[in-house]
């Protein structure tokens, strides 16, 4: 058997996720898969790693093992690589995480057996204009959330899709969330739960100073426009809840969906979206059965 080689990306803070790496390198050794780590997860672990961009050059699957915030960081170092990412969990709620610690051994070897499909992940791309021009771009894989910081003012935010202004909405701030987002901060703030195959991005207003306010689906070729009114100076916009930036009166942000840009999970047979959402969510748990008389 030919020697395979699998990328490995760990949240290098978790003793657990540092064991886990541990065990599959090990596994690896009688099973012909050699596991290949950039800089920093190699220096932790002792071992010989390559720098970023060849890693990213060599890798075509990369197994990370933490949890859904590593599996972001994952993504955000991928992006624009033909690398496609399957996550063990070792957090706590496991959506884009979704592999279980206790089957890693099963799930490796059919990764290596080459039994799974891939599935893109919408990205969202989001650019900054203060006066008129692009001043940075960002992308995310789960959501681009506009808030107000630690003041408790409401902050009034005009919403435009491909020119025609949607609404002006009085809230604590807006979410864009991408389908794999939706069962993130979209989730906890009202928001539909959208299948990752659906590309659509979707707008949730954040403790809507009004009733009228819900969430709505924009189409994948849309462009939404987020502009802050009136002089609010404690802006921020965050990248997937892990990366901030500050939003100054007058700045607007533009956002679409880059399929340039897509991640592609590794999706086992054994376990699909709806079977997830049972399981995460606890659907169809503690219902009242009755048996026919």
């Amino acid at each position: 058997m030919a020697d395979i080689c699998m990328g490995m990306l760990v949240n290098t803070r978790k003793p657990g996720a540092l064991a886990m790496a541990r065990f599959l390198m090990e596994w690896g050794k009688t099973s012909g898969v050699s596991f290949i780590l950039p800089p920093h997860e190699a220096s932790v672990l002792g071992i010989q790693g390559i720098d970023d961009d060849e890693w990213r050059r060599t890798v075509s699957v990369a197994i990370v093992i933490g949890g859904d915030g590593t599996f972001l960081r994952a993504a955000r170092y991928v992006m624009g690589a033909p690398v496609s990412l399957y996550g063990i969990n070792l957090g706590h709620l496991g959506f884009l995480a979704s592999g279980k610690a206790e089957e890693a051994e099963k799930d490796m070897e059919a990764i290596v057996a080459g039994d799974y499909t891939l599935q893109p992940h919408s990205v969202l791309e989001g650019e900054i204009y203060r006066d008129g021009k692009s001043i940075h771009t960002l992308f995310a894989l789960n959501d681009l959330v506009l808030a107000k910081g630690a003041m408790a003012r409401v902050m009034h935010i005009e919403v435009d899709i491909c020119g025609k202004i949607l609404n002006t909405i009085p809230a604590d701030g807006i979410i864009v969330s991408t389908p794999t987002g939706s069962t993130a901060y979209a989730l906890s703030a009202g928001g539909p739960i959208v299948p990752p195959h659906i590309p659509c991005m979707v707008i949730i207003p954040i403790c809507a100073h009004t009733l009228y306010s819900r969430p709505v689906l924009a189409g994948e070729n849309d462009v939404i426009t987020l502009t802050p009114k009136g002089y609010h100076r404690d802006l921020l916009l965050t990248q997937d809840g892990q990366l901030g930036y500050e939003i100054l009166p007058g700045d607007s942000i533009r956002i679409s969906l880059n399929s340039d840009m897509a991640v592609n999970v590794v999706n086992l047979p054994s376990r699909n979206y709806l079977d997830l959402l049972q399981e995460k969510l606890q659907w169809g748990k503690g219902i009242v059965t009755y048996e026919r008389e």
